[in-house]
């Protein structure tokens, strides 16, 4: 059973990796790919964190409290991990 489930993962993983090569334009081939450069490599696992891990901003005004009438822009980016 535990090994279905690892063979299910990393099929998915490779659609997953074979998808986000597309998105980038990068030409992956099933198994060995010594052939591609270091930045497409890069390129391919960069897209597949920014796909897993977006980067979200909150944008919002809040009062400065020892001020009256002041008020002060925030901006807050964070990362998701799903």
């Amino acid at each position: 059973m535990a090994s279905n489930s690892k063979s299910n993962a990393k099929e998915a993983l490779e659609r997953f990796k074979m998808e986000a090569a597309n998105e980038v334009g990068v030409n992956l081939k099933q198994g060995y790919n010594g052939d591609i450069t270091a930045k497409e490599a890069g390129s391919v696992g960069g897209q597949m964190v920014k796909n897993i891990c977006p980067v979200r901003t909150a944008c919002f005004t809040r009062k400065i409290v020892t001020a009256d009438g002041h008020e002060r822009k925030v901006i807050y980016t964070y990362r998701l991990t799903v």
